[in-house]
């Protein structure tokens, strides 16, 4: 009977303790709950304002023709099922896909409202190119599905926005951007062949299925081409490129994408590298292209030259979305909240080598721009006060991609946080005030190949 009266008598105390336990959880939320609204209606919560989202479009086939693939390899390359350099339909789906992530994303962070209320407030514009275009659709039907938004593009010609010295903008000194790149390496192509000479071997592997550094028959056969037996020169260019190497780094590049443009595409079997290829080759080979984008595109003259117009057009964007009021050079509408620039991977490289910027993503290679990855700035104001820009690099990884695997908040794409140099602070996001974000982007662009 005592044990039971010392029972009950425990489970009074407890209860009344239990209770007021409760009683004060709930008042420490009501205190939370109430601090946080006094906060936000002090407009101390960080608000984002607007977002610039430059992305590659997403996987094409490749852009040489068939007989030139075959040159380099014992067997004929896959058929695409489209014209070279034209987005697939698996890349049509990715490019989805991420656009409803980005639906997603800003509908959380409270940029963008439910349906199609903020349509008019997104701004998609596309390079002329069918790929660029078809991208360009492709977001916008998972970022604002059926609203019909449109994209904007120039024409069928060469747009200043992603072709400058192609389209007439200014006069690049050609012969300096040759040096410029060629002093990178000391002139000395036959010692940079060497230092991807195990790339090479593997690339050379998959081509012709020969094990490294061994005799290839296949490699030596009439009308077959051996990568590394090609001449390597740095060339003045009269056409997109104000430079441009040829030779073993360059189609080194192009064939190592090439196969990885086949395993995002989904492909298997004969025609995944002929059986040959796997994730971990993928990224072995794709330090050629790595290599040859560093040098080619990310060279500061070059990159200044080619990205000049396009980096004035996002920091006029950006300082329209500050001032609330029109700004000339702008992309877009004052009132705009998401601008999307469908571009290419040259676009973002000479970006990144204008701004001395860098980033990685699991399973790519440093400062690699996948399809449909994206460099993206955001702005963000902390209550009235002062505005901060947010950079950061953003692609689907390489599963997601081959898998067409949906991308969520719980499964969201890769995310790399840039550090600006010159402006970024020590936060997690490496945010930079808005004015010095301003003096540096101004700092890094030449005048002489901008047309606002």
């Amino acid at each position: 009977m005592g044990n039971e009266s010392t029972i009950i008598c425990f489970g009074r105390i407890g209860t009344r303790i239990l209770v007021k336990l409760l009683a004060l959880i709930a008042i420490l939320l009501a205190a939370t709950v109430a601090t946080a609204a006094a906060a936000d209606a002090a407009g101390d919560i960080p608000r984002l304002r607007f977002a610039v989202i430059l992305t590659r479009h997403g996987v094409r086939s490749p852009t040489w023709t068939a007989a030139d693939l075959n040159a380099y390899s014992s067997e004929p390359w896959p058929d695409w099922g489209v014209a070279p350099g034209n987005l697939t339909p698996h890349g049509n789906t990715l490019m989805t896909l991420f656009g409803s992530y980005y639906r997603m994303y800003f509908a959380d962070a409270g940029l963008l409202r439910a349906g199609c209320q903020d349509a008019s407030h997104v701004h998609i514009l596309a390079d002329s190119e069918s790929r660029t275009r078809e991208t360009g659709n492709a977001l916008a039907a998972g970022l604002m599905p059926g609203c019909g938004t449109r994209i904007q593009t120039s024409g069928d010609g060469k747009d200043p926005l992603f072709s400058p010295p192609a389209s007439g903008l200014g006069k690049p000194d050609r012969a300096l951007a040759a040096a410029s790149i060629s002093g990178r390496i000391g002139g000395n192509w036959d010692a940079l062949t060497q230092v991807y000479r195990s790339e090479f071997e593997t690339l050379r592997e998959l081509l012709f299925g020969c094990a490294s550094r061994a005799p290839c028959p296949a490699e030596e056969k009439p009308g077959k081409l051996s990568v590394l037996k090609q001449p390597s020169s740095l060339e003045v260019s009269k056409g997109d490129h104000s430079a441009d190497l040829h030779g073993p780094l360059r189609i080194g590049s192009t064939l190592s994408e090439d196969f990885l443009l086949e395993y995002l595409n989904g492909m298997d079997g004969k025609n995944l590298g002929w059986g040959r290829l796997d994730a971990a080759k993928v990224m072995e080979v794709m330090r050629l292209h790595a290599a040859y984008a560093d040098l080619a595109r990310q060279t500061p003259y070059v990159a200044r030259v080619h990205g000049s117009n396009l980096l004035s057009h996002i920091l006029r964007s950006l300082e329209q979305a500050a001032s609330g009021s029109a700004v000339a050079g702008s992309l877009g509408e004052s009132g705009d909240r998401v601008l999307v620039i469908v571009g290419h991977d040259t676009n973002i490289s000479n970006i990144a080598g204008m701004l001395r910027i860098d980033w990685l993503l699991d399973g790519y290679q440093p400062d690699d721009t996948p399809p449909g990855s994206a460099l993206v700035f955001e702005l963000w104001q902390q209550g009235e006060g002062e505005m901060v820009v947010s950079t950061y690099y953003l692609g689907q990884s390489l599963e997601q991609m081959r898998k067409a695997l949906p991308l969520t908040p719980d499964a969201p794409p890769l995310k790399s946080p840039i550090f600006l140099p010159g402006c970024s602070m020590a936060d997690q996001k490496m945010t930079c005030p808005w004015k010095a974000f301003q003096n540096i982007l101004e700092g890094a662009i030449d005048p002489a190949y901008v047309k606002l």
